[in-house]
């Protein structure tokens, strides 16, 4: 069918033309998605270009869907799940028996969020899994839905919806992989997209199709002429006088024929030349001249309809204009007649342009009162909170004490949809209120937990203004634990000793009836001492008379503990007596919000150092469960962090550098992130450890193009990787000298622990190089007697490993075998795979072949599992020097990755590939990685000599 067969010319409608070859493209793309594959189409166009009247159009005459719409608002944005709500509301509101059976299906959280009104039917779900639970729930939903009859899901101006409504559709596209799911967005131009990644992932080629409008033809306006004069036959040099003059724009073709009609104007050859004096700013005027011939009442209502939206209730328009709803009844009437609102009855614009056009009218100190009596009219309504507040947020303060407390219920119902940003804004415009003493406390403790999401040190400044006035020992615990939480997360963020010290008087000093609040002073003793902690210039103090009798029973106490065990870990103490710590810290282990992430930082971070990796990705995994569904992208880039930090510990390079990217990435899209330093050294040392040495340069380079950071823990970390890449590169001079740098920043801090920081060891390899042997010596004596008090076995086979290199003869052996059998109990595979190849050198050397091969081969093994390639290479050509091969490799590949590198090794794309073997082409890219790592090597080009020594192939 096409658009001209199915939709002809009807009394109040324009005749759609020109539009058949898109017709036919929602057809094809139609019928895709009922034989169960989910499809995307986007229209896209200027406005007035006809994407509404086609998919209106078209959508009357395909009745094999279900169509739901949403019709994104300017000020839709601010309301978390908004155009979700418009989508699936007034299909409840029918109430029809599929859709209870669905709708119970979603559970109490989409019950409560499609409620009407915003009126809750259960108590909102809370806690970690609250917006998980609306989302699953909402998957449920439009599931059974599409279980009824195929599912279309209309939004129009898809450049205003909430991030949240974006979230959940890019969320359901990916999962309904066989469900009759089309959606059509309509949006203007490409160059006006938005600049984010769910945006261009809903939008994607590979399931998005793209139908871009044009201006219509000659013929297309020789259509509407007719339809405009009925019986005539439009002269071709008239019409084409028309295209002229509008651009074949149909939105201005439509208004130039109706003029020139009502001018008195016939479609002759004889009229073109009058036709030549419209132009296209014509229509905004025609707009407003059309509306200046209604009466007073008619161009209020029109303006309160521009500000409060489409489809807003008579009762409210009429509260906002200040008239009975008769008098909107009839005022409504005459928008009709003057052509400016729809004519079905809904109060809505024909058109956006009529909207944007009156805007355009008013002035900004105009539309801000409008939206302040749009507010308050919403207000007195009872409309939801939320929507009241985006009115708000367009307006100048209100008189009244009312706002603020809508301003903060819209903040937490944003929060715990997990919409921080939002939340956010909300509360900002909170503060640009009249001041309310009583308020401002509050509104900046909550401001400081929605920014904590995103931005720690703003976060810090809200936390610390809140703790100057709120009085309640209750909320000031609450304050001092997140800013603590903040300080974590933005490290090197420069909060003053001075301005605890102050906050730590004000703390004790401060207390219900006056008395001193213990757990205020706990959590202001961990405050100040993470604060010391990030300035390396002063050793690390936490104990005080009293702390044995700390149990861990209260959060303060716990915290406290946790922070202890991670100063006693910095500080070389013994591993027994850390874990002693940590037992009591974590006796009791809460659920993870801003308030207790202190206490999983210390623990995670010590138990990383401590080498107990089965608890630190047990603490990982829960740190994920409880941040997810919450909107905290600051603390989930943390924990990817965290995650990065892990895997390179456990010896998984390739994992440890994929994670770190992704951490690095999901930063740079939304700012500088967290641990950004500590990232770029474990990049640096996972490239190092692949050999790429141009490739860890690099990162070196952008490091340093961010410039000085302001002094925290991270720097010597960075230092030592980066010495790392000095010394690969050649100049051993200059990574010597950046690692005892590294060690005048750490000993300073008191923070001597090889587990930590084995700097020591690493300037003894290098003082070997320079061939000074004595400084090596004195270094890796006191690394080895550090490592062996604080009772850490990696440490100790590190700096085994180290002094056995400094040895000779039997005592080179007897060391280095010591060593391995430290790191083997351990889960330091690529510390053992080094050790092993320093031990198969130092038996090669004895004449020992041996046991040489055996050390390099289990080396080799252990490097490639990891995806050392560049450590595996050198050990496969100590391996070859001995007269030893690799161990063949092919029973290591799974026949996937075979396959797969098989084809690759030829020269087929990764594209030809997935296309030879039906399988997708991330299969394809996984198995590539994993072929690169079991046969050492990091690049494509490589493949074909790794098979070939491998026997792996075709036979």
């Amino acid at each position: 069918m096409t658009a001209g067969q199915q939709h002809r010319p009807s009394e109040g409608h324009w005749p759609l033309v020109g539009r058949d070859a898109e017709w036919a493209s929602l057809d094809a793309v139609a019928d895709d998605v009922v034989r169960g594959r989910p499809r995307v189409v986007r229209l896209e166009g200027p406005a007035g270009i006809g994407k509404s009247a086609l998919l209106n159009a078209w959508c009357r005459g395909d009745d094999r869907f279900r169509v739901l719409r949403t019709r994104c608002h300017p000020l839709a944005g601010q309301c978390a799940f908004g155009a979700v709500r418009q989508l699936f509301q007034p299909l409840v509101a029918s109430d029809g028996e599929g859709v209870r059976e669905a709708l119970l299906a979603g559970g109490t959280a989409v019950q409560q969020l499609l409620a009407g009104g915003g009126v809750s039917l259960d108590p909102a779900p809370s806690g970690s899994g609250a917006r998980e639970a609306l989302l699953a729930g909402l998957d449920r939903f439009a599931q059974r839905l599409t279980d009824q009859q195929p599912l279309l899901l209309v939004v129009d101006r898809l450049h205003w919806i909430d991030p949240q409504s974006l979230g959940w559709l890019v969320r359901f596209l990916r999962s309904g992989c066989t469900r009759p799911v089309l959606m059509v967005v309509v949006t203007p131009t490409a160059e006006q997209d938005r600049p984010d990644p769910l945006f261009a992932e809903l939008l994607h080629p590979s399931h998005c199709h793209t139908i871009s409008l044009g201006p219509l033809g000659v013929p297309d306006v020789q259509r509407l002429a007719q339809a405009v004069w009925e019986g005539a036959d439009p002269d071709p040099s008239f019409c084409v006088t028309c295209h002229t003059t509008t651009g074949g724009h149909p939105l201005y073709v439509r208004a130039l024929l109706q003029h020139a009609q009502l001018s008195g104007l016939r479609p002759t050859a004889e009229f073109q030349d009058r036709i030549r004096t419209v132009s296209l700013p014509t229509l905004r005027r025609e707009i407003l001249q059309c509306l200046s011939q209604g009466p007073p009442e008619a161009v209020d209502l029109a303006q309160a309809l521009a500000v409060m939206g489409d489809g807003r209730p008579r009762h409210l328009l009429a509260a906002h204009c200040g008239r009975g709803e008769a008098v909107v009844r009839a005022a409504a009437s005459d928008l009709r007649g003057l052509g400016l609102l729809r004519a079905d009855g809904d109060l809505s614009f024909v058109h956006e342009v009529v909207r944007d056009t009156i805007l355009e009218t008013m002035s900004p100190e105009e539309l801000g009162q409008r939206h302040a009596r749009a507010a308050h009219v919403s207000y007195l309504g009872g409309r939801p909170d939320e929507e009241i507040a985006a009115h708000l947020l367009a307006a100048d303060p209100v008189p009244g004490t009312w706002a603020v407390p809508v301003l903060r219920r819209a903040a937490d119902e944003a929060l715990r949809r997990g919409a921080p940003e939002q939340a956010a804004g909300y509360l900002r415009c909170a503060l640009r209120q009249p001041a309310q003493a009583a308020e401002s406390g509050p509104v900046l403790l909550q401001l400081a937990v929605a920014t904590s999401s995103s931005n720690a040190v703003q976060a810090v400044s809200y936390a610390t203004d809140a703790l100057e006035v709120l009085s309640g020992t209750a909320e000031r615990r609450e304050a001092l634990s997140l800013l603590t939480s903040c300080l974590l997360l933005a490290p090197g963020s420069g909060m003053a000793l001075s301005d605890v010290d102050r906050l730590f008087t004000g703390g004790s000093e401060r207390g219900d009836g006056g008395r001193t609040d213990r757990e205020l002073d706990l959590r202001l003793r961990v405050l100040r001492t993470w604060a010391q902690c990030e300035r390396p210039t002063a050793c690390i103090s936490t104990l005080q008379p009293g702390d044995d009798h700390l149990l861990g029973r209260t959060p303060g106490e716990r915290q406290l503990l946790a922070l202890q065990a991670f100063a006693a870990l910095w500080a070389g103490q013994s591993a027994p007596s850390i874990g002693a710590l940590l037992d009591r810290a974590t006796a009791i282990l809460p659920v993870l919000s801003h308030k207790t992430f202190p206490l999983y930082y210390f623990v995670a971070h010590t138990l990383l150092h401590l080498d107990e990796l089965d608890k630190a990705d047990q603490l990982r995994a829960q740190l994920v469960k409880g941040i997810e569904g919450k909107g905290m992208a600051l603390l989930d880039r943390s924990v990817t962090a965290y995650q990065a930090a892990l895997a390179l510990r456990r010896g998984d390079v390739a994992e440890a550098l994929d994670t770190a990217e992704r951490a690095v990435g999901i930063g740079r899209a939304t700012g500088r992130p967290p641990y950004a330093a500590l990232l770029d050294s474990i990049r640096i040392d996972a490239l190092l450890a692949q050999g790429r040495v141009e490739a860890a340069k690099q990162v070196a380079i952008g490091r340093a193009a961010e410039g000085p950071t302001q002094e925290d823990w991270e720097p010597p970390m960075f230092l030592m990787s980066l010495a790392a890449l000095r010394t690969a590169q050649g100049d051993t001079r200059a990574g010597l000298s950046l690692l005892y740098e590294c060690g005048h920043h750490v000993d300073a801090a008191g923070a001597v622990s090889p587990a930590v920081c084995p700097w020591r060891s690493r300037a003894a390899a290098a003082h070997l190089v320079l061939g000074e042997t004595g400084a090596a010596q004195e270094l890796v004596a006191e690394e080895l007697d550090l490592a062996r008090r604080c009772q850490i076995p990696r440490a100790v086979g590190v700096a085994l490993r180290m002094a056995g290199k400094l040895a000779s003869g039997g005592r080179r052996m007897e060391l280095l075998s010591e060593a391995v059998d430290v790191l083997a109990a351990t889960p330091a595979r690529l510390e053992l795979s080094l050790t092993l190849h320093d031990l198969g050198v130092a038996s090669t050397d004895r004449g020992d072949l041996a046991g040489a091969r055996s050390a390099l081969r289990t080396g080799l093994t252990l490097a490639t599992e990891c995806g050392a390639t560049g450590l595996a290479k050198r050990l496969r050509q100590r391996l070859h020097d001995t007269g030893g091969r690799a161990a063949n490799v092919a029973g290591m590949l799974t026949p996937g990755e075979e396959r797969v590198s098989a084809l690759a090794a030829k020269g087929h794309s990764n594209k030809e590939i997935a296309e030879q073997l039906f399988v997708s082409v991330r299969t394809v890219e996984t198995h590539l990685t994993g072929a690169y790592r079991k046969l050492g090597i990091a690049r494509r080009n490589e493949l074909a000599a790794a098979i070939a020594a491998s026997g792996t192939g075709d036979e």
